[in-house]
């Protein structure tokens, strides 16, 4: 069941948004819990001192007391892998979302047409991340690796190193191999040593892909063309 808090100072808005929310669910056929917030203290306090746990969080920046903007940069820490879909008046916000890497930047005076597709596509994403798991079992340990959780995988002599939330583990086996396993689309090769999950690629700029987790990799020039094409294609349908 996903996790949605809405969080806006003036509740008809809020009710509409809670409205939109629910109708974005059934249209993905999903299941989702949703909290409303007429005060953004009120959210924070439930994520940093009682550690609610959401996947997705619409949020308007104009707020009184801690706006969406210095809310959700607070909230980074408590909550990587968070959703975000901003809603504003002002424009000029717009730059600071893309910053902030947030979900999607829709403006009030848009609303209408893009909020709801802008849930959609986050629900849709969620839906893809949500409960895959890569398991590494040897004689001494048993592993499981979220999917979402997954930066990049990188050949490392006899063995593959799998770069992750929690840091870095170790699996016997070629990349092939470990790709044929995760069978997923978010993975690529980006060359012959290295494949990424493209849930966390954040921009491919000067045959390099970076990521998310601040990491930055080289595309081989073999790969680029590709590696740009499918990135551009997973974002086209998932973003």
């Amino acid at each position: 069941m996903l996790q949605i808090a809405i969080c806006d100072d003036e509740q008809e808005m809020a009710a509409a948004h809670r409205q939109a929310v629910e109708a974005a669910l059934s249209n993905c056929r999903a299941v989702g819990e949703i909290a409303v917030y007429t005060h953004s203290d009120n959210l924070f306090c439930d994520i940093v001192e009682d550690g609610f746990h959401f996947d997705l969080i619409l949020l308007d920046i104009e707020m009184p007391g801690k706006n969406g903007m210095e809310l959700a940069k607070e909230l980074q820490p408590c909550l990587p892998h968070v959703k975000i879909i901003f809603i504003t008046s002002h424009v000029e916000y717009a730059i600071d979302a893309y910053e902030l890497a947030v979900f999607r930047y829709v403006p009030k005076n848009d609303e209408k047409k893009r909020l709801m597709s802008a849930l959609e596509d986050a629900i849709r994403l969620l839906l893809i991340e949500d409960g895959k798991v890569y398991t590494i079992q040897t004689n001494s340990r048993l592993e499981k690796i979220p999917y979402r959780e997954i930066y990049f995988i990188e050949r490392d002599g006899k063995n593959v190193s799998i770069t992750w939330e929690k840091g870095t583990s170790k699996v016997r086996g070629s990349l092939q191999q470990i790709y044929d396993e995760l069978a997923a689309e978010e993975f690529i090769f980006i060359d012959r040593g290295c494949i990424v999950n493209l849930i966390h690629v954040m921009q491919v700029k000067n045959s390099m892909v970076f990521l998310e987790n601040g990491a930055s990799l080289p595309v081989s020039r073999s790969h680029l063309q590709g590696v740009k094409e499918q990135i551009n294609a997973y974002w086209g349908m998932h973003i």
